[in-house]
């Protein structure tokens, strides 16, 4: 099922397999779900809660959706309420969460070597990218990764879209100063090692 025939949701109130609907919307979206979760908490393992959380949630009020958004949206969304309460949770504000670096995906490459390199350097990215602010990084997150809209964006964060393009200015900036500052680091190290030898 692709993304637009999700769309029938916005049409529908009643009657739907909502089981069948739930398992094509995991399949769909649940990556996109876990890994904003894992964003915006930073913990493998309450980023898995918090999608669960998020699709029970999805399963209660199916038929509440009323089409005001994209299936995408409507998602983050849930998503995004579900790890606000999981880290207000009292159990939670006495743990202190670890930076955790996400997972680059196994893409087909041609040689190992290439694959080793790129997914050196996704590991990198993503973790200058969980370096950054909260409110940037998931500014950040929504346009780069899950591809909203603007208006998508200050939407679900319920800010103006004057502020969400702010915030993506600061985080793309600040990204690549952390970028060009490893990089100088890096060399650095290069050259550090090759007077010893």
């Amino acid at each position: 099922m692709n993304k637009l025939s999700f769309e029938y949701l916005e049409h529908v109130t009643g009657g739907l397999d909502r089981d069948a609907v739930l398992d094509e919307l995991m399949r769909e979206y649940g990556r996109d779900v876990w890994n904003y979760a894992l964003f915006l908490t930073r913990s493998r393992e309450l980023a898995d809660d918090i999608a669960q959380d998020t699709f029970v949630k999805v399963y209660e009020r199916l038929y509440t959706y009323r089409g005001e958004s994209s299936v995408k949206t409507w998602l983050l969304a849930i998503t995004r309420n579900a790890a606000r309460d999981a880290l207000r949770s009292s159990w939670l504000r006495r743990v202190i969460l670890r930076p955790h670096r996400a997972a680059s995906e196994n893409d087909a490459h041609p040689s190992a070597e290439r694959e080793a390199m790129e997914r050196e350097m996704n590991r990198d990215i993503w973790s200058i990218v969980l370096e950054l602010p909260a409110k940037l990084r998931e500014v950040l997150l929504l346009h780069a990764h899950h591809q909203l809209q603007m208006k998508e964006i200050a939407a679900l964060l319920n800010i103006s879209e004057g502020t969400v393009k702010s915030r993506l200015f600061r985080a793309r900036a600040l990204a690549s100063r952390k970028m060009d500052k490893r990089s100088r680091a890096d060399d650095a190290v290069v050259t550090g090692e090759e007077e010893w030898t």
